[in-house]
């Protein structure tokens, strides 16, 4: 399973990039504005900024809703740096869109899927990866995990290509979840990476252990 952060804080991704885990970086429009990421200009250089950080994808993701404004934005992020992968909206013109970027061999993200339906049509249109959002579908009662399970069992089907991009990852749990149901890429805030550091008896196994050795070593 790949480990991406879905932030465009450099700081945190500097942290997970020095826990030694770290494949990718997620971003949207609503963590670049929460970042102070604003204007074209800025926002381009940001994403380069990331690329530098890391060595793994990086997701940027265009803000046209038609067909040709994705594909002109799409072929202006990919040309930003090699690691650059285009994310696309789940919607009519995006799937067109996600075709045109696969024949062009222009790796994409399709983002805001919200059901099996919408990530076989991912899958049939070439995108690289698909981002299921579990937790906000968990948010209205409805049983996230799920989805990545059916996801994983229509792709296994019909051997698609496309990666299953758990997102939306709101806790540790999460990650455990959806290691066991196959989803081959998970990404989350900084915390539910390192929060699967942590059990009580490892810290008291540790200290257990330093304690001992403290009183044949003093």
């Amino acid at each position: 399973m790949k480990f991406f952060i879905d932030t465009a804080n450099l700081e945190q991704i500097k942290e997970a990039e020095a826990l030694g885990v770290l494949d990718g970086v997620t971003t949207n429009p609503s963590l670049m504005a929460k970042e102070g990421i604003t204007g074209q200009e800025n926002i381009l250089k940001h994403y380069v900024d990331i690329c530098t950080i890391v060595e793994g994808d990086v997701s940027a993701e265009v803000v046209s809703t038609d067909f040709d404004g994705m594909v002109k934005e799409g072929e202006a992020l990919a040309k930003l740096h090699e690691q650059i992968v285009v994310k696309i909206p789940m919607i009519k013109e995006g799937v067109k869109a996600l075709k045109y970027f696969s024949d062009k061999g222009i790796r994409t993200n399709c983002t805001l899927v919200f059901s099996a339906g919408q990530a076989l049509l991912a899958a049939k249109a070439g995108a690289t990866y698909v981002s299921p959002f579990l937790g906000r579908l968990d948010d209205i009662s409805t049983d996230g995990l799920n989805l990545i399970s059916e996801i994983r069992l229509i792709y296994d089907n019909y051997a698609f290509d496309t990666q299953i991009l758990a997102a939306s990852i709101r806790h540790t749990m999460h990650v455990i979840d959806c290691a066991k149901l196959g989803a081959d890429v998970m990404t989350g805030p900084l915390s539910s990476i390192e929060g699967l550091l942590k059990h009580p008896l490892t810290d008291i196994g540790l200290a257990k252990f330093l304690a001992d050795y403290k009183k044949g070593n003093s």
